[in-house]
């Protein structure tokens, strides 16, 4: 059973950021009304009509992955419940995970209902990160030994550090996404905010994040603990960092664009590793 829960975890995190970035495809080729309403495609359809071309096919092509991501949530839940001698914790985030996926459908549905509103869009590519998290979380329940020796306090405490400054990174890179070009569709407002000020505050985070990330390694290097996550950490921000400067300074292509989104699900799940990388033996049993 223990291959079967490995397998499904894997599959939900790769699901996952899977539909974000294929919602970034949605949004960077203009498809983000490509299905003008929801929950139907068009107020007389459920799927996509030759009429609407290419924008129509993207955009329910990207709703009918959530299908396939809450068929894994699913089969995990199952293959969690019947897990022998069953582990609480794995039902439990299991069934987190997949209340979370119909919920994000609602908030997708809503950015079309509102047209495609840029708080609104934030909010759906946030939800993603919290479904990731869980399923990770659940992925980690599976493979992880358990634990004999708790690390160091403080560097418990600074991998929250990191997690607070790593989310920060990810809002703010939102809020910069809805201010730029790329809106999803040629008419959609954008958030009114300066774009420059705000990437600036991006920036600012991301050195912060990268200087922390550093600092954890050589705590963790001096206390004997594992340095292995800090340095996967780091070497996925430096490559995230490099994306978006390289992006801006070539004024936002949508391939640099769409990978900058993987990165941001990346650079998240390489933290969640630090941060798991520190619980203790007691957190292991909860």
């Amino acid at each position: 059973m223990d291959g079967w829960l490995r397998g499904l975890g894997l599959a939900s995190i790769v699901a996952n950021v899977g539909i974000v970035v294929t919602g970034g495809a949605v949004r960077l080729t203009k498809s983000g009304l490509g299905c003008p309403t929801w929950p139907r495609c068009t107020d007389a359809s459920y799927t996509t009509t030759p009429e609407m071309g290419v924008h129509g096919v993207i955009e329910f092509g990207n709703r009918l992955l959530t299908f396939v991501v809450i068929a894994i949530a699913v089969a995990a839940l199952i293959a969690a419940v019947l897990e022998r001698p069953r582990r609480r914790p794995l039902v439990v985030l299991a069934l987190v995970t997949l209340i979370g996926l119909p919920m994000q459908g609602v908030i997708g549905g809503i950015t079309v209902l509102t047209n495609l509103n840029p708080w609104v869009v934030g909010l759906h590519f946030l939800g993603s990160i919290f479904v990731i998290t869980t399923a990770y979380q659940f992925y980690r329940r599976v493979v992880d030994a358990p634990l004999t020796t708790a690390p160091p306090v403080l560097l418990r405490r600074l991998a929250w550090v990191i997690t607070g400054v790593s989310l920060a990174v990810v809002v703010v890179g939102v809020i910069v996404t809805n201010a730029g070009p790329h809106s999803g569709d040629g008419g959609v407002k954008r958030n009114h905010l300066d774009p420059e000020l705000i990437t600036q505050l991006h920036v600012d985070l991301v050195m912060l994040l990268i200087g922390l990330s550093v600092a954890y390694w050589f705590a963790a290097r001096l206390t004997g603990a594992q340095t292995r996550p800090a340095l996967i950490l780091i070497a996925v921000e430096l490559s995230q960092s490099l994306i978006g400067f390289v992006q801006h300074f070539t004024h936002l292509p949508v391939i640099l664009v769409g990978l900058h989104m993987l990165g941001a699900c990346l650079v998240w799940i390489a933290t969640l590793h630090v941060l798991h990388s520190t619980r203790t033996p007691e957190q292991i049993k909860i």
